[in-house]
């Protein structure tokens, strides 16, 4: 099974760090959110990636082109110009990379990547995300409704304390809403059928495609309450960094 990570946009939420480099490639724990990500599918024993890029593309090719040497320990042997590799720790991983253009929209992305796909059901995500998830429970629920798409639900977290007030006076305070709605947290899993609601480069995946398959009925949620966690802001970042550097990383599931 193949799975599809969403990459390309420019970042802009969090341009602290997308001015130097593709969102994907910003770092958690001196590694690439995008690594974070495909560990956890790797984990449910999927390991071939088709990767849309565009806003510098050429900084993910070069991260998997190199991926072998920059993994390993190596012997650089200077006077015959040759690099011997002692040890290799690389996954086993195949990726494929498409430049799918600068302002192409999430839809229109994965339009473009038909001909990588086989004709069968394959993962998609965004580059941005993380999750404690066990990707192939979604595989089976998706396989057991025979419906064309399915998106992990989930809550996210809050980010700011609520007051409870009162004629003015504040009767407590909390630190983290109780109850928040679900949402589009990725992590889907769609049928080839999907294609048939993606136009073209302008398609949003968001908009019409998933409203058009939910008035259709073919699209399902499998709720997820477990730890998820999106890298929109500079913010984002320090929290999953802290999370990773404590050892308490919720999506290490590896």
């Amino acid at each position: 099974m193949k799975a599809v990570i969403l990459s390309g946009g420019y970042g802009t939420r969090l341009m602290e760090e997308t001015q130097s480099r593709p969102k994907p490639m910003v770092e958690i724990g001196g590694r690439p959110i995008l690594w974070h990500i495909m560990k956890i599918y790797s984990q449910s024993g999927i390991n071939d990636f088709v990767i849309p890029l565009g806003y510098k593309a050429e900084m993910i090719k070069q991260y998997f082109a190199n991926y072998h040497l920059l993994s390993a320990d190596i012997t650089v042997d200077l006077q015959n110009e040759s690099i011997s590799m002692l040890k290799r720790t690389a996954e086993p991983w195949r990726v494929t990379l498409v430049d799918t253009g600068l302002e192409t929209m999430t839809g229109g992305r994965l339009k473009r990547l038909r001909p990588y796909l086989d004709d069968e059901p394959f993962c998609m995500t965004y580059g941005d995300g993380v999750a404690e998830i066990k990707v192939s429970n979604t595989v089976d629920f998706h396989k057991s409704h025979g419906r064309l798409a399915t998106v992990t639900a989930v809550k996210p977290p809050a980010r700011f304390g609520t007051l409870e007030i009162e004629n003015g006076r504040v009767g407590a305070f909390r630190e983290k809403p109780i109850e928040q709605d679900y949402v589009n947290g990725g992590f889907f899993v769609l049928s080839p059928g999907v294609f048939d609601y993606l136009e073209d480069d302008e398609t949003v995946f968001e908009r019409g495609p998933l409203e058009r398959l939910a008035q259709d009925g073919e699209l399902m949620a499998l709720k997820h309450d477990a730890f998820w966690h999106s890298m929109d802001t500079l913010r984002d970042k320090r929290h999953l960094d802290e999370l990773w550097a404590t050892q308490q990383a919720p999506w290490r599931i590896w």
